[in-house]
């Protein structure tokens, strides 16, 4: 019962955020969008995040894919996540 809750909210919390990302994505394409309230609170969620990879991932052309590779890693370390308590909850039960 204790594990579903955590597990559900491990979801929940990597779902929320993930979907911020394709939304602060998508707003790039309109910049009136992101000087906004919304699209200036979603820059200070998701930059931090999506730098780390702009460092090393440079656009080509005018395709920035940081973003993708992201998203990619963000649900990697998600289920990295849910193993490592479902190990742990395994052991203790």
């Amino acid at each position: 019962m204790l594990l579903e809750s955590i597990l559900r909210v491990i979801t929940i919390a990597f779902s929320i955020y993930s979907f911020m990302l394709i939304i602060y994505i998508l707003m790039s394409w309109v910049p009136a969008v992101q000087q906004s309230g919304f699209g200036r609170l979603l820059a200070k969620a998701c930059e931090p995040y999506l730098g780390i990879f702009r460092k090393f991932i440079p656009p080509i052309g005018m395709i920035d894919f940081s973003p993708i590779i992201g998203i990619l890693l963000l649900s990697f370390i998600e289920r990295g996540i849910k193993i490592v308590f479902l190990n742990i909850f395994s052991l203790i039960a």
